[in-house]
């Protein structure tokens, strides 16, 4: 069976996958992994970065051998392949994206990050910060989110995907969004892939950003009509 790797997204961890993986394990060999940092990893002393979640990606395919696969990446998840696939294209195969931002500039990042405030958090939303909590054991959950926002500052000041990296990559490569996702714009999506030689697109209908409120029906249909062999 072909190889498929699911990156998660931004302060997620793999568990959020388990069940998009479970459907698609009958058609694929489907490989989970956490970010740095995220799902209980260790988290590392240097900043969060893109750089460093692609390096995960990149160890995992080399220590475990996997022969170029392709990759489903939700939201941070999704430019973590792309950044692979700018840089070191011979990692990754065809690649399906849900969910991922790509209009980064100071303004767009702060915002962001704010929404990220560990000590604020709490207050605002009590369950969602238990479910991190949980979510990042043993390690601490705040740091996460305080990492996650300085990255998202870093990435304002100096994107790591600007239209001419777009363009530069030769994968297949699949962008969709939802209609409902109120992080990551119709037009910024439609944007990228229009700078994308072997791009597609796809408007994900009734779908919000948060992977839990995207139906895992309609996703693994999609990403089973993507991947199939053409």
């Amino acid at each position: 069976m072909k190889d498929l790797l699911l990156l998660h997204g931004a302060i997620g961890s793999s568990v959020q996958l388990e069940s998009l993986a479970g459907l698609l394990k009958k058609e694929y060999n489907v490989i989970l992994l956490n970010f740095s940092g995220h799902g209980g990893r260790e988290i590392p002393d240097e900043p969060f970065s893109i750089e460093m979640f692609a390096e995960d990606v990149i160890s995992l395919i080399d220590k475990c051998r996997i022969d170029n696969p392709d990759v489903f990446g939700y939201s941070m998840g999704g430019y973590v392949a792309l950044y692979i696939a700018r840089h070191f294209p011979e990692k990754l195969n065809r690649i399906f994206t849900l969910a991922t931002k790509f209009d980064w500039n100071p303004e767009s990042s702060l915002k962001e990050s704010k929404m990220l405030n560990p000590e604020k958090l709490p207050e605002k939303l009590p369950d969602f910060a238990e479910e991190l909590s949980g979510r990042h054991s043993p390690a601490d959950w705040k740091m996460v989110l305080q990492k996650t926002a300085e990255m998202m500052v870093s990435l304002g000041n100096g994107n790591n995907l600007s239209k001419e990296d777009l363009s530069n990559i030769k994968n297949e490569v699949r962008i969709s969004v939802g209609d409902r996702d109120k992080m990551v714009s119709i037009e910024e999506s439609l944007d990228a892939y229009r700078n994308i030689e072997n791009g597609s697109f796809l408007v994900m209908p009734y779908t919000p950003h948060p992977i839990e409120k995207v139906s895992v029906e309609r996703l693994s249909g999609e990403i089973s009509l993507f991947f199939s062999d053409k």
